[in-house]
Order: structure tokens, then C-alpha cells, then sequence
């Protein structure tokens, strides 16, 4: 088995799939390293699910798969700006998916009637935690391409729909674990 070092980038460069090099700190490499922040998060929620949230954990097991690819295609510049260029390009990836997914999942949920904290069972805090990195995420893909770094349509509306999942999913964690969710009542009355 090779080594996982390389030393290649102990001066602080990384390559990109097109074979080019680029400091660490590039916008890119920022960008792509949040998505990977973002599927280490899922996976932290998943490794916490309870046995009861099982076909959960298989969706969000699809979704990792999702934003490693995700992850490939914005660390090659020449594939973002092809999809980039083709409108509605089929990224591998599709936030249109994800809804169904959300309506399943929200379907024995209780109704909003407040907002909800995050917390409850260690399931749905730690994909609460994700539903705040991939927010991150979104913003990050937004500001990137707001300065000029070509990045595909659909990984903004893929982010964007994914974190309307996880706030789903933290709620049906709960529900499945028979947990019910931190409500937030407003100000506190000693204030």
C-alpha cells in the first residue's frame, strides 16, 4: 500500500485534477475543503443515528457520495467551467432529489410551530452542526462565484436544498430516537 504522504505539498501548494498547482489558500481549494468539512459533519451525524433512522442513514450515505463528487468537480477549474457552460448540466449531483427526500422525511414530523434550537439527541445536534457547515458552504460556492471563479449552478442549489435535508433529517433523528425537539420560546423573562 502506497504511503498516504507525498510531501508535495509541505510548501504549502496542492494540484488540482487538471494537473495544475495552486497555493492551499486558493479560493478553490477553500471552497472544495468546506464541502469536505461538510461530508465529515454528515458523517459524524450518521455514526450517531439510532437504529431506528436506518433508511436515513442510507440517504445520507448517498449524499456523502454526492459532495465527494461535488468535491472532484470543483477541484478541476476545465470540468466547472464545461458544466458551467451548459445551463441546467447534470452535475452527477441534483438538488431536485433531494426534495423528495426532505417531503419522506418530514412526513411524521409534528408541525413548525416555533423555531427549533439545535439539539436534542446526539443525531440531531451533530447534523444541525452539518446544516450549519454546509450554510457555510453555500455561502462560500456564492462568494467564490461572485468573484469570478466559475463554479456550476448546481452545486449552489445542491448546498442550498441540502441544508433544508439536514434540518429535516436533525428532526427526524430526534423523532426516530424518541427525543423531542429544543424549541426556542423566545427572550428570556429575567432579562
Amino acid at each position: 500500500m502506497p504511503r498516504i504522504y507525498t510531501r508535495t505539498g509541505d510548501g504549502g501548494q496542492t494540484g488540482l485534477f487538471d494537473g495544475s498547482r495552486t497555493t492551499k489558500a486558493d479560493p478553490r481549494v477553500d471552497l472544495y475543503g468546506e464541502v469536505d468539512e461538510l461530508n465529515s459533519a454528515i458523517g459524524l451525524g450518521l455514526a450517531a443515528l439510532p437504529a431506528e433512522a436506518a433508511e436515513l442513514a442510507q440517504d445520507l450515505t448517498a449524499i456523502q457520495r454526492d459532495l465527494f463528487e461535488m468535491g472532484a468537480i470543483l477541484a478541476d477549474p476545465p470540468r466547472c467551467e464545461e458544466l458551467a457552460a451548459i445551463a441546467g448540466a447534470d452535475l452527477g449531483i441534483a438538488g431536485a432529489d433531494l426534495e423528495p427526500v426532505i417531503d419522506r422525511l418530514g412526513e411524521p414530523l409534528p408541525p413548525l410551530r416555533a423555531f427549533i434550537l439545535p439539539g436534542g439527541h446526539p443525531a440531531a445536534a451533530a447534523l444541525h452542526i452539518a446544516r450549519t457547515v454546509c450554510r457555510r458552504a453555500e455561502r462560500k460556492a456564492v462568494e467564490r462565484r461572485d468573484e469570478g471563479i466559475t463554479i456550476p449552478d448546481g452545486v449552489i442549489v445542491y448546498l442550498n436544498r441540502l441544508s433544508d435535508l439536514l434540518f429535516t433529517a436533525a428532526r427526524h433523528a430526534n423523532h426516530a430516537a424518541g427525543v423531542e425537539d429544543v424549541l426556542w420560546s423566545g427572550r428570556r423573562a429575567d432579562r
